[in-house]
This record gives structure tokens, C-alpha cells and sequence, in this order.
């Protein structure tokens, strides 16, 4: 076993910080008892600073095989994931099994072979830990890719009252369980109002290894919107089975959801909010224009759904070209701080990620004048270049970049000012940030 596990413990790490929030690390082992979960498995939760009460979870689920497995084990890391967490006090949540290529990935997947009660337990012991008791209550969102959305799929129909909303990219049990190949789940009416996104790869459609997500995914999308579920349709046009650029659309969705879904802070119910059937947008399934509900003239029922008219301008974008573009540059960076260390300066500073864009690459001048770029050159494997080079599986690739840059060729006895400039995605770049002096 490749995976560090420690035999019959728990391990907690509470108190780890990293930029402005808190992470929480359980691990189980593997079980041997009938119904419970053949792998070990690691949870990650970040918790953002300040956070009186927590609000939901937002849950990104990798997909199966080893290398899916170790990305997720950074994904409560990813600064943009966690712009998105912070913006409603919501957690953030990173699994990662424990699972080997040759290993029967459906011994997770499927949450009814143990994997939800694991799930479940996880929300206990952060609940416990982190002296956060709500996170046992709060509702989740839930974002999965490939085999990460077949869990997703069969959450759904277990606890639909407790989902905000799922983002499936490439993967959903729908298909699996209509051919028999896994037990056909009942199905509660309520599944049905949970928003959703179904979101393959385009190329994935003439894929002999990966048109089944093609396939499934729009079977899916079908059934449940026939049933009036307010389900969307976003194939990407640029990418087969890897994330690709999904987040800048995934993101906003669950954004927009959220916000028609989350109850008032204030409120005595605090149940999900009902979708309100009357303000959607509405799409031809494989077009490229959407319209409000209102001025639609095409089959509802076959139609793709769109929360608001914000996430049907970047839907019509993404369809198109596999990527939304943004206009508005970041926020600047904080806390810069520029200490002597023998003859060098260390810079170390912290950036909330563009909720657009992300985070490209950081500037960093001296006296006014650009002295470098961190990183130098930002790698884009799977899509956008940025600060956290993605992995396939739209997760940060190790090692983690720090917020700090060594200046090794300071002037001796001169008084410099330092300062840091935030390049999004998009290539947009913020205002300076505050100086800071080095005497």
C-alpha cells in the first residue's frame, strides 16, 4: 500500500494553518466488516478564518484510480475552491481514498458499500474537532469527476434534502444503475429538485474508453429533466476525459445555487430553499444561446436549465469554447512583509483568488520597478496556467507553491519598498499592494 495509514487511529490535525484558514486531516483504515468501507481513506477539510457558523460543505470528489485518489488529496487546498467556500462560510472537503489502479474502484464509489457511512463519520469527528457542531447538519454541494460523480449520482438519491447542488463532470451512476451492472436505487421525488450540471468532455462522445461518460451524462440529463429537474447539459468542447477549464463554470453555478438555496443566516428553518420554477434560463440542449424562462419557445422539458442570467452568458461562452473570459481584475495582495536575512530579503504576503479567474502568477517589484514573477513560468497541463498548476483532475499539483519570494540581490544599505501585483487567469492584474520598507 502506497498510502501512509495508521492501523486502527484516527489521526486529527487541528490547529494546521495555511493562507487564511484552518485544515482538518482524518484518516480511517480499512475495514474487513460486512457493509463498511474496504479502503482506508483521508479527508481534508479547510475551514475559513472567522467562520462564526458554518453554513455547508462543499465537496470536491476525485474519480478512480490511484493517480485520481492522490489528487484529491490536495484539493482543500486550491485557493480558488476555497474563494468560492469563504464567500458563504462554507467548508471546504477533499477526500482521497485509498485505493491502487487494479483495486475494484466501485468499493467506493458507490457510496452503499460503505463509503457514505465513512462520509458520514467524517462530518461527526471535524463536527467535534473543529468545535464546529453544525458541520453533522449543514447541507453540501456536491462537485464529482468521473467516478467521483457516480458517488455523487447515488448521494443524490440518498439524501437529496441535504444537497444544494452537483456538478457531475464526466461520470454518474445513471447509466450503470439502468443496465443492471449496480442495484437500481429508489429514487425519492425530492432527488429531483436538486440542481445539477451534467458536464462531459466533448471528445469523450467518440472515446472508446470514455464514451460511456458521454453517454451517461446525457442519458441522465434527459431522465431527470423529463421529471422537471432542474438539470443543465455543459459539454466541453476542448477536452475528453480531464477537467479542463470546468471550474470557471463550475464555480459560478454553484455560486448562483447557493444563493437561492442556502436558508438566511437568521432563519429558525433552516431547510434548503426550493428552486423557483419561474426565474431560470433556459437553453436547446447542444445549443450555444440561452433565454429566460419567459421568452423561451423550445420543449421545456428537454430544455437545459440555468440558474440565472449570469451563469447563462458564461454557459453560452464555455459551450463554445471551453472557457469564460472575465474583464474584471483581482483583488490586491495583503500582509506583504519583507524581512533581512543575512544578505537577502524574504517577501511573504497573502491573496484571496480571483473569484473569476483564479490566480495566475504573483509580480513582484522592488522601488517601484518589476524584479520578478512567481512562478516564472506558470504551467497549464490540463487547461489554464496559474499559480497551482491543475492537475487532470482539477486539483492542485504537488509540491504547493508558497506566497514567498527570496530577493538575493539587494543593494547593500539601501532603503528598498517592496510590493506585490496579482495576475488572474485572464491576465488581468490588480493594484499594487501596500509597501512594504526594508531599511
Amino acid at each position: 500500500m502506497r498510502f501512509r495509514l495508521m492501523a486502527m487511529l484516527i489521526l486529527i490535525l487541528a490547529g494546521k494553518t495555511h493562507a487564511a484558514g484552518t485544515y482538518h486531516e482524518v484518516i480511517y483504515p480499512p475495514s474487513t466488516k460486512a457493509g463498511e468501507l474496504e479502503f482506508g481513506v483521508t479527508y481534508t477539510l479547510w475551514i475559513p478564518d472567522g467562520v462564526q457558523r458554518i453554513r455547508g460543505i462543499i465537496v470536491h470528489q476525485h474519480g478512480c484510480g490511484s493517480g485520481a485518489c492522490k489528487g484529491g488529496a490536495t484539493a482543500a487546498y486550491d485557493l480558488h475552491w476555497q474563494a468560492l467556500a469563504k464567500k458563504w462560510d462554507c467548508a471546504l472537503l477533499g477526500p482521497s481514498y485509498h485505493q491502487e489502479d487494479k483495486q475494484n474502484c466501485r468499493l467506493w464509489c458507490d457510496p452503499r458499500n460503505g463509503s457514505e457511512k465513512t462520509f458520514l463519520k467524517s462530518l461527526a469527528d471535524f463536527a467535534a474537532k473543529s468545535k464546529h457542531p453544525e458541520l453533522e447538519m449543514v447541507p453540501w454541494c456536491l462537485w464529482g469527476h468521473s467516478g467521483g460523480g457516480f458517488w455523487a449520482s447515488l448521494m443524490q438519491t440518498k439524501f437529496p434534502e441535504r444537497i444544494v447542488a452537483i456538478w457531475f463532470r464526466s461520470g454518474t451512476a445513471f447509466s450503470a444503475w439502468e443496465k443492471g451492472d449496480v442495484p437500481k436505487p429508489e429514487i425519492p421525488e425530492a432527488a429531483y429538485s436538486v440542481p445539477m450540471m451534467l458536464n462531459p468532455g466533448g471528445k469523450e462522445k467518440d472515446d472508446k474508453r470514455f464514451s460511456g461518460a458521454w453517454t451517461g451524462s446525457m442519458a441522465m440529463f434527459k431522465a431527470y429533466r423529463a421529471k422537471g429537474a432542474p438539470a443543465g447539459f455543459a459539454p466541453d468542447p476542448r477536452t475528453a476525459h480531464e477537467c479542463g477549464d470546468s471550474r470557471y463554470l463550475a464555480i459560478p453555478f454553484f455560486d448562483a445555487c447557493l444563493a437561492l438555496r442556502l436558508p438566511d443566516k437568521d432563519a429558525k428553518d433552516q431547510k434548503l430553499k426550493a428552486i423557483d420554477p419561474k426565474t431560470p434560463w433556459l437553453a436547446e440542449i447542444l445549443g450555444e444561446k440561452a433565454e429566460a424562462a419567459a421568452s423561451f419557445k423550445g420543449n421545456v422539458a428537454e430544455s437545459v436549465w440555468l440558474p440565472n442570467e449570469s451563469v447563462a452568458k458564461a454557459w453560452a461562452e464555455y459551450v463554445k469554447t471551453g472557457a469564460v473570459a472575465d474583464t474584471t481584475p483581482p483583488a490586491a495582495a495583503t500582509e506583504v512583509k519583507a524581512i533581512t536575512k543575512d544578505q537577502t530579503v524574504e517577501i511573504t504576503w497573502q491573496a484571496e483568488a480571483d473569484f473569476e479567474s483564479g490566480i495566475l502568477a504573483f509580480v513582484i517589484q522592488r522601488d517601484g520597478k518589476d524584479l520578478a514573477q512567481l512562478p516564472e513560468k506558470p504551467v497549464g497541463r490540463f487547461g489554464r496556467p496559474l499559480f497551482q498548476s491543475m492537475s487532470y483532475h482539477d486539483t492542485p499539483e504537488k509540491p504547493l507553491p508558497e506566497m514567498r519570494f527570496v530577493d538575493r540581490s539587494p543593494k547593500p544599505g539601501a532603503n528598498h519598498e517592496y510590493r506585490i501585483i496579482v495576475i488572474n487567469s485572464a491576465g488581468l492584474r490588480s493594484e499594487g499592494s501596500k509597501i512594504a520598507v526594508v531599511p
